[in-house]
Parts: structure tokens; C-alpha cells; sequence
């Protein structure tokens, strides 16, 4: 069976994510939070109040599984949710005061993450990374002309 994964875009972006996952999680742990608890608080923190609906879409899971995620944050008092002022059926999520000391410890996490994963590359390289990453999401964010059946799919991407 012929594989491409060495020449593949894809697995080289999925496996350096995954190591990045896993570097963070293992930071993370000490710190007792998980690695889906801390995005769940990134975005909160990126965009301020968000609706579960809001927060599974970025976080690319469904509701329900964010909702096991958000009960056990808000059982802990990392979190709140209230009612939306413009729809009643809408929870809005945001973070309480007593998440801060443990957010402000996970932004270390990530820095040393950080630090450890540039070791050694030049700031104009990590600058050619984030232009061709920014490229990537461009390419596949924009409308195909035309679909392309799976089975004419050879390549992986």
C-alpha cells in the first residue's frame, strides 16, 4: 500500500500539533487543569462572554461534550453561567474571579511550551510559519470551485 505522509502538508502540521498538545498537557497537569479546560478559558478570554453553542463551535466539539467540560469548571467555581439578556433559552459562560490565580500560572505553562518548541529557530522563520500557516486556513477557508469526489482523492493533502 503507497502512502505520501512524508510529503503530506497535513500530517506534518497534525503531528506538530500533536506534539504541541501534548507538551502543553503535560505542563497543564501540574497545574491540575486539562488541556480542554484551558481552551474553554482561551476562548472566554480571547472573546468574553460566549453561548455554549459559541464556545463548541470554536472549540470544533459538540455541545453536549462541552457540557460535561462545563460542569465540572463551574462545579469548581472557574466558571458562571448566566442567562442571555436577549434570549432566555441562551447560557452565556464567562469566568469568575477565582480562575485568575490558575489562568495566570497556565499562561507560564505555555510560555515554556513556547520556548521549548522555537528553541533555535530565528524570528524571521517562526514569522515564515505563522505566514504560511495564515495561508493554509486562507486556502481552505475560501469556496471551492468544484468538489472533489473522495474516490479522485490519490493524494492525501
Amino acid at each position: 500500500m503507497q502512502s505520501e505522509f512524508d510529503e503530506s502538508v497535513g500530517c506534518w502540521i497534525a503531528l506538530t500539533a500533536h506534539t504541541m498538545r501534548r507538551a502543553l498537557n503535560a505542563e497543564l497537569a501540574r497545574e491540575k487543569i486539562t488541556l480542554r479546560q484551558w481552551e474553554v478559558l482561551g476562548w472566554i478570554s480571547m472573546c468574553g462572554e460566549l453561548s455554549q453553542a459559541e464556545l463548541a463551535d470554536h472549540l470544533g466539539i459538540e455541545a453536549p461534550t462541552l457540557a460535561g467540560i462545563l460542569s465540572r469548571m463551574e462545579r469548581d467555581g472557574w466558571l458562571e453561567r448566566t442567562t442571555s439578556p436577549h434570549d432566555r433559552r441562551c447560557k452565556l459562560i464567562r469566568m469568575t474571579d477565582k480562575i485568575e490565580p490558575i489562568w495566570n500560572r497556565t499562561l507560564e505553562c505555555c510560555r515554556r511550551v513556547r520556548e521549548r518548541a522555537t528553541a533555535g529557530i530565528a524570528p524571521e522563520e517562526l514569522q515564515n510559519i505563522r505566514n504560511v500557516c495564515e495561508r493554509i486556513r486562507e486556502n481552505l477557508s475560501a469556496p471551492q470551485e468544484q468538489a472533489v469526489e473522495c474516490s479522485e482523492q490519490a493524494a492525501v493533502p
